[in-house]
């Protein structure tokens, strides 16, 4: 009877260490998908950072060419 007990115990904690084991890999593996899903956003924010600056110096550009156009039309018509 106790050697039946004992391996009624020790099944009962091989058991409780299995279900431990099982809930910190699937704890791992949200946390790992979390992860990734953050990195993804992440990168996704860098690009959209990326084309919005390309934008503005496009922009920036554009504004910069139409000064000197207009003053080398000002430089032009002075003479």
């Amino acid at each position: 009877m106790t050697v039946d007990m004992r391996q009624l115990v020790y099944s009962m904690e091989n058991s409780i260490k299995l279900q431990q084991r099982a809930r910190a890999e699937r704890r791992a593996e949200e946390a790992e998908r979390a992860k990734r899903e953050f990195m993804e956003k992440l990168m996704r924010t860098a690009n959209s950072q990326a084309e919005l600056d390309g934008m503005a110096s496009k922009v920036k550009g554009t504004k910069d060419a139409v000064q000197r156009d207009q003053l080398i039309g000002l430089m032009m018509a002075g003479f």
